[in-house]
């Protein structure tokens, strides 16, 4: 018989194998319909700061009880939950989630440190915004303030819990329960709170842009989306008819080395789109200091009250070259040629030179070129640093533009566009040279909201020494061209800036409610020999600089100034025709 062997008793596990033996840390397992609400909480307690804050200095206007004050946070949340259940399928809620906490996170910063709301208008232009601007915004306090306020709720979500699986299809009737409710929510809340709140909402239609993150989603819907769904506009051609006027016959003579032989010499005419310029802030307009001194010098003139067409360069920079005005612009049905078209289309040279983020369009069919992609490896070296540059580098090249130009022969005329870097925010201490860094202690950081408002205005005030300065070196190259040419300049900023006003910084506003310091715009003209080409009396136009313009007057007013022909142009508009003991009919 064999021998019956029990099997032994196993030996005690080593204690690393006890520790392995251990069961795992068990998480929480959580419905993604309570997960999306405790989010929307976290939203509606933490991310809509700024719009508690306004909230509460809006309090003397409209008191709100605190019945109405928890429906309002009821309704926040609500409105946050639906967006968040909109977004929770598998495979897609946590990623969704994540980049809307990511996204709110940021907003409210810009929100409580540039006093910045987000609309299409603010949408738009940041996605045109080239890297070193974006990049100048970026920080150690934006980065803090994205991990606290959306790096613990994702540390929550992606770590903390688990997501029930598949209860989409299992408890499809309990989620479509608390969507039902959320909408109940919305909607009685819309009802109850829209007579304390209607007033608010139309005498301070910002508020309703301070709604974190919803504010962000349909704004950003309204830029990417919208379109889809609209056909393009059609592009018209306003051209057809233009033609050099009077002023430009007899035919013009070739250049000698004593001069033009017969007849006018040919314009050349530069402008310069200024770039987030205030007009109290110039001292041709009477601000207490100087920032304007070399401008000064060569007797510019100057008008004191002009605004502009938008708060931001997207909207402001096409806009101004439109023959429509801004009305028109804001509501056309088309998509049309530009000033520089009919410039072109007429017989002149026309040149585009940018420093900036590009010309928004209104280049496309002219020749451009962007400052830092054409300049030699010494003028790299000498004004730019970290993948800027300073407005003067588009000095150095205009000889290089102006051959060019005339590469084809003799022209009729030549218009020169610059197109600024200028005063842009938030890094202002990079839009000046140390040579022009005249008023000390200035701001030295991109987060504006850091530096006293003296620091500020200092800063601010040195990007504006700078602009005068560039300008002046651009006229004093004119003056060098003048056997040539009838030489004049422009200059008009696209908007403004908030400089700590009220709590606001930068600009970009929506236009309705913008303060006025982001509308106030500069408009200067170096009168150079051109405006006796066309007849304007220099007097005359020193004696109007009180005058209300708008940008609605510049189309208007270079083809008046250059005598170029069009059935667009109107006298009216034109800020040089009350000037001239004449003014000829535009029409073709």
């Amino acid at each position: 018989m064999k021998e019956l062997v029990l099997p032994s008793p196993a030996a005690p596990a080593a204690p690393a194998q006890r520790k392995r033996m251990l069961p795992p840390f068990s998480r929480p397992t959580v419905a993604p319909r309570w997960a999306a609400l405790a989010l929307a909480i976290w939203c509606t307690v933490g991310l809509n700061q700024a719009w508690w804050a306004r909230l509460s200095q809006l309090a003397q206007e409209q008191s709100l009880s605190g019945t109405e004050q928890l429906w309002t946070a009821l309704v926040l949340t609500a409105a946050t939950f639906l967006w968040f259940m909109l977004l929770s399928w598998p495979g897609l809620r946590r990623i969704g989630w994540s980049v809307t906490l990511v996204t709110a996170a940021a907003v409210q910063y810009f929100m409580l440190h540039y006093g910045i709301v987000v609309d299409p208008s603010m949408v738009r232009n940041a996605l045109q915004t080239n890297t070193s601007e974006t990049m100048a915004l970026m920080g150690s306090g934006l980065l803090l303030h994205v991990l606290l306020y959306a790096g613990l709720p994702m540390a929550v979500l992606w770590a903390g819990v688990r997501l029930q699986p598949g209860a989409w299809r299992r408890d499809l009737w309990r989620s479509a329960l608390l969507v039902l409710a959320g909408f109940v929510v919305v909607g009685l809340g819309a009802k109850l709170l829209y007579k304390p709140m209607a007033p608010l909402v139309r005498n301070h239609t910002e508020i309703r842009f301070l709604i974190n993150p919803l504010s962000t989603v349909v704004s950003v819907g309204n830029v990417t989306l919208k379109p889809l769904f609209k056909s393009k506009r059609p592009f018209q051609r306003i051209s057809e008819d233009a033609a050099l006027g009077a002023s430009y016959t007899p035919p013009l003579k070739r250049a000698t080395a004593a001069g033009v032989a017969a007849g006018h010499k040919p314009p050349l005419l530069v402008l310069v789109v200024g770039e987030t310029a205030r007009s109290d802030h110039f001292g041709l307009n009477g601000y207490p200091r100087n920032t304007t001194p070399e401008m000064e010098a060569r007797h510019v003139i100057s008008w004191r009250n002009v605004r502009s067409c938008g708060t931001n360069t997207l909207a402001s920079v096409p806009c101004m070259f439109s023959h429509l005005g801004k009305e028109g612009f804001e509501g056309r049905k088309f998509e049309y040629e530009n000033l520089l078209d009919v410039l072109q289309q007429a017989g002149l040279r026309v040149d585009w030179l940018d420093n900036q983020a590009g010309c928004k369009g209104v280049c496309n069919r002219i020749s451009n070129a962007q400052a830092d992609k054409i300049a030699s490896a010494a003028a790299l070296s000498q004004w730019c640093k970290d993948d800027e540059c300073l407005d003067q580098i588009m000095v150095e090249q205009l000889d290089q533009r102006l051959k060019a130009l005339q590469a084809a022969g003799e022209p009729q005329g030549t218009v020169l566009v610059l197109h600024q870097m200028g005063s842009h925010g938030p890094a202002y201490h990079r839009r000046s040279s140390p040579a022009n860094k005249r008023f000390l202690p200035e701001c030295a950081t991109h987060v504006t909201s850091d530096c006293s408002r003296g620091q500020l205005v200092n800063v601010y005030d040195n990007s504006i020494v700078e602009t005068d300065h560039f300008v002046s070196r651009t006229i004093d190259w004119l003056q060098t061209q003048q056997d040539r040419f009838e030489t004049g300049l422009i200059y008009l900023s696209d908007h403004g800036e908030s400089l700590g006003e009220n709590g606001l910084y930068l600009h970009g506003l929506p236009y309705v409610i913008a303060p006025d310091v982001q509308k106030h715009v500069p408009w200067v003209l170096w009168p150079g020999t051109l405006l006796a080409r066309t007849q304007v009396a220099e007097r005359c136009l020193r004696a109007g600089t009180n005058a209300a313009l708008t940008h609605d007057h510049f189309y208007h007013s270079v083809l008046g100034l250059l005598d170029v022909r069009s059935s667009t142009y109107k006298t009216g508009l034109d800020a040089f025709a009350n000037c001239r003991p004449a003014v000829p009919q535009r029409a073709a």
